[in-house]
């Protein structure tokens, strides 16, 4: 066989194993895969799977879901993860922000969720194979923290009626508000005691956990310190564990003093496709059509927010951790994950902030970590799924409360009044539209953004100064929308004085420009010959000015400098 033949067949070969490490990350950790490393994965997955039992019990009542969907949504992540993902850190699953939307789209019905799920997991894996990731980007940050912030407040304060022990609370946000303070006198005291308890503790295991990492902290000894941050770390599983046997034993001896999780369904889910149709309970069929109809902009909102915080986990952490990853892979990870979770009874799923917290403080190495959670929620289904029937519902809305209660962040508000002000409208308009429809919310908050960023690009700034003839320079780029108050400020300013003036126009910023642009310049170029002016173009940039030449625009003239242009107007140096 001939040399070149060969080469060829090596170079295609190569080629062909990059573009499957390229769609399989594994295969990049996979063969160097060390011992110490299953080490640390094993431990690392451990201690998430002990956190993530007991939150996704509590997020399954966020969505109005059955608490044994939060497990079902929670395992398959693992493993696809495993294969697809590039973050060793992130952990995919429910999360509080995820079942809130869930619940605001299909209204705490299962086989909805289930639909919702493919669909959602559809729609992110073919922006991954589009490559579409880049329109995340046009949510902007305060659009995220104002969404953040009021679901928050939304998800915390739906967990006060369990605390209270009080049912049949109206779900509308200031319905809910409303009902909860005037149902207060029907608080069940055992529930109440208990709730409080639990809060207490969790917010105090949180604050030694964090102490660990502080100066002024306590002297703790290497072994008090491991000792503190284990318990502090799977405290959630310690309370509700807890919680649960003091339920189990006031029940044992008859006193049925608190509200507990009650029967659940026992054993792994089927594996089968998620349902097309729903039957309502007075036995009318909806068709798949109808069901995707009554999802409405939830269907758009949702897939885009999973990603959207994945994704901005990922990246917080690989910075942290120092590694990159691939966004258009991790929302590949993400669509393929909700897909396959919708066969096994998984509502939509994206990355959680604290559990991934957790894996990359207790220091997993690969994904690999995700198998061991994902292990440890499959014996909790197979297992311990009559253990939960005791879990109190008031030490799941506790585990809800503090979980969710850092995400309002008020020092925002602060810094974004400090740094720019207007950022203050898309962040409140996002927040207090949330209150009402949580994806209007986000819907709003963008239009917003999407409103000002337009603003600033029809209206760039135009330094205006004297130097015989005006120099205009432009601070931002040019472009269609912002050719009429260009054209507006010359004409105000330079062609309607009297006498005419000159103008430099310093064109540095810009790097690009369309038609339009060259219409209206070539307008104003006729404009300043009819008045015996100019108009002087200084710092193009070599795209632009090949363009400007390409036009064939009569009577343009350009130059290097505006100290160059403005010798020009003056007459000691003419170069067309």
């Amino acid at each position: 066989m001939d040399q070149p033949l060969l080469r060829r067949m090596s170079v295609r070969g190569c080629c062909s194993y990059s573009t499957l490490k390229a769609w399989l990350p594994i295969l990049s950790w996979l063969p160097r895969y060390k011992l110490r490393w299953l080490q640390m994965d094993l431990l690392a997955g451990l201690t998430v799977g002990l956190t993530t039992v007991p939150q996704v019990l509590a997020y399954a009542e966020v969505a109005g879901l059955p608490v044994q969907y939060g497990l079902y949504s929670a395992f398959m992540g693992g493993f696809i993860y495993t294969l697809l993902g590039t973050s060793k850190d992130v952990t995919l699953g429910p999360t509080a922000i995820m079942s809130l939307l869930c619940f605001s789209v299909v209204g705490g019905q299962p086989h909805r969720a289930v639909l919702l799920s493919l669909l959602c997991g559809l729609i992110q894996a073919v922006m991954a194979l589009l490559r579409l990731g880049f329109l995340l980007d046009f949510i902007s940050f305060p659009v995220i923290k104002g969404f953040t912030c009021a679901a928050a407040i939304t998800i915390g304060f739906g967990q006060v009626k369990n605390i209270l022990g009080v049912q049949g609370i109206p779900h509308q946000f200031f319905l809910e508000v409303y009902y909860t303070f005037y149902r207060i006198p029907e608080a069940k005291i055992g529930d109440v005691v208990l709730g409080l308890l639990c809060l207490s503790l969790l917010v105090m295991l949180m604050f030694m956990k964090t102490s660990l990492g502080s100066d002024d902290g306590p002297p703790y000894s290497r072994i008090a310190r491991k000792l503190v941050w284990a318990v502090a770390t799977m405290r959630n599983s310690l309370v509700v564990v807890a919680a649960s046997f003091v339920a189990f034993s006031w029940d044992a001896y008859g006193y049925h003093v608190f509200t507990i999780t009650g029967e659940i369904s026992q054993g792994l889910p089927p594996f089968r496709p998620p349902p097309t149709s729903d039957t309502t309970a007075n036995g009318t069929v909806v068709s798949f059509g109808e069901i995707v109809e009554g999802f409405g902009g939830g269907l758009a909102v949702i897939p885009f927010m999973g990603l959207l915080e994945s994704i901005a986990i990922a990246k917080a952490f690989a910075s942290q951790n120092d590694y990159r990853i691939d966004a258009n892979q991790e929302l590949l990870a993400i669509g393929v994950t909700n897909i396959m979770g919708s066969f096994v009874s998984g509502y939509p799923v994206t990355g959680s902030f604290g559990r991934t917290a957790v894996n990359s403080q207790t220091g997993v190495c690969t994904p690999a970590g995700g198998i061991i959670t994902s292990v440890i929620v499959l014996l909790s289904l197979a297992f311990l799924m009559p253990a939960f029937y005791y879990i109190p519902k008031a030490s799941l809305a506790a585990v809800i409360i503090c979980a969710v209660a850092p995400m309002v962040d008020y020092h925002v508000v602060a810094n974004m009044w400090r740094i720019r002000k207007l950022d203050l409208l898309p962040f409140v308009v996002t927040f207090l539209m949330s209150f009402w429809q949580v994806q209007y919310g986000i819907v709003g908050g963008v239009a917003v953004s999407g409103l000002l960023l337009l603003y600033n690009t029809a209206r760039p700034k135009i330094k205006v100064s004297d130097h015989g003839a005006l120099v205009m320079e432009l601070s931002s780029g040019l472009s269609f929308p912002a050719t009429e108050y260009l054209s507006h400020i010359i004409h105000t300013q330079a062609l309607q004085a009297s006498p005419p003036r000159s103008v430099v126009l310093d064109c540095s910023h810009v790097s690009t420009i369309d038609y339009t642009v060259i219409s209206e310049i070539r307008d104003l170029l006729r404009q300043f010959k009819l008045r015996d002016v100019r108009l002087v173009f200084c710092g193009l940039q070599r795209s632009v000015q090949q363009v400007l030449l390409a036009a064939d625009l009569q009577g343009l003239r350009y130059t290097d400098s505006v100290e160059a242009a403005l010798q020009m107007e003056s007459g000691n140096s003419i170069d067309d």
